[in-house]
């Protein structure tokens, strides 16, 4: 190379893969381009590679970095919680995870922590799903002996549910996408959607515009800020820590105030909030501490546990709590976002589900509760 001639090299790796996306755009298309890297994307990206379609996805931070990777992972099919219209499709996600994991891990090669150690859930007014098997005051003693008595004490069931680390699995899925070489623009913000004659024809950020007939809106709680439609999303803001040097717990345990998620690397979540909170995603001291209080009063050796660390995550939430599923009024420009608290939960379903509805493949679910066009009126 002679002097003064400048490198190839001098950019980073972030760089040159931000710039050879930039001149492929000139050149290349795409047959689908998804809006957003979290877990529903990248699973959608995934399984829309599988089936043949080349597959951009468009990032506006860094892959997995936002709510996926800020959950706790419990995979509650039938909790509660569940609004009754997503009952059916939740059932079926959670059923799906042993697959999907093993799918991701095949890929990847990455370990993905799901356990299957179950949920112990205490209840003050003893209501529980059908599904739970009531649990007495010696059993819960020794399924969990480190639970206080003044929680043994009340009523309790077990319920055979499972739970994953999100960062493990956003990990893998990375890789995974990456071994099924989707496409990935980290960095780049969506500012519109392409639109000619009512079809969809590719997204614009800041940089460059990327072209393809088919466009999916995985951003989350970015996903109403995308294109002139509108979507009423909005960011709902959790907090949560996790402890280390804390005694060993086998199983989830939720109550009404707080949840521990134990990881089998010896970590243990404890969470949550539910804040309207814009797009802030500070956590504040006080609340870490009544989180930490919260959970030492069911568990009282945790007095003594470190606090690894604390985050806060931005859910993405809808009016109705469901999550927004199908095709838009425009042609190619489809919808998958507002899952709330449940993005790592429904991630294999939703995948398989807009895979359908992309390659206009049955869908063996009523979509009329999750369909875009219900915020119409």
């Amino acid at each position: 190379m002679r002097a003064g001639q400048p490198s190839c090299n001098r950019h980073s790796p972030a760089r040159r893969s931000k710039l050879r996306l930039y001149y492929n755009s000139l050149v290349k298309s795409w047959d689908a381009i998804i809006v957003g890297g979290g877990i529903i994307g990248l699973s959608l990206a995934i399984s829309l590679r599988r089936r043949g379609l080349k597959v951009l996805v468009v990032e506006r931070s860094q892959p997995g970095r936002e709510a996926s990777s800020a959950a706790a992972g419990m995979l509650a099919g039938s909790g509660a919680e569940i609004p009754a219209k997503l009952k059916g499709i939740a059932e079926q996600s959670a059923r799906m995870y042993p697959e999907f994991v093993h799918e991701l891990e095949d890929e990847s090669g990455l370990k993905v922590d799901l356990r299957d150690q179950g949920t112990i859930l205490i209840s003050t007014d003893g209501t529980f799903p059908l599904s739970a098997e009531k649990l007495s005051r010696d059993k819960l003693q020794t399924l969990e002996p480190a639970i206080a008595s003044e929680f043994t004490s009340l009523p309790a069931a077990y319920l055979a549910e499972r739970s994953v680390d999100p960062r493990a699995l956003v990990s893998a899925t990375i890789k995974a996408a990456k071994h099924r070489s989707v496409d990935v623009s980290s960095g780049a913000e969506v500012t519109s959607i392409q639109v000619e004659k009512n079809c969809v024809t590719g997204v614009t950020t800041g940089h460059t515009t990327y072209p393809a007939p088919i466009v999916v809106n995985c951003a989350g709680a970015w996903a109403g800020c995308i294109g002139t439609q509108r979507f009423p999303v909005k960011p709902i803001k959790g907090q949560m820590l996790a402890l280390v040097n804390a005694p060993a717990i086998k199983h989830v345990v939720r109550t009404e105030q707080v949840y521990l998620v134990p990881r089998s690397d010896g970590r243990l979540v404890v969470g949550s909030t539910l804040e309207d909170a814009g797009f802030k995603k500070q956590t504040d001291v006080e609340t870490i501490q009544r989180l930490f209080d919260a959970a030492v009063q069911i568990v009282g050796a945790l007095s003594a546990a470190k606090r690894h660390e604390d985050w806060a995550g931005l859910r993405p939430g809808t009016p109705d709590e469901l999550p927004i599923l199908g095709e838009t009024d425009i042609q190619g420009y489809f919808v998958a976002t507002g899952h709330y608290r449940d993005g790592i939960l429904l991630a294999p379903v939703t995948a398989q589900i807009m895979t359908r509805l992309i390659l206009h493949e049955p869908v063996p679910h009523d979509l009329l509760p999750f369909s875009p066009a219900r915020f119409n009126s």
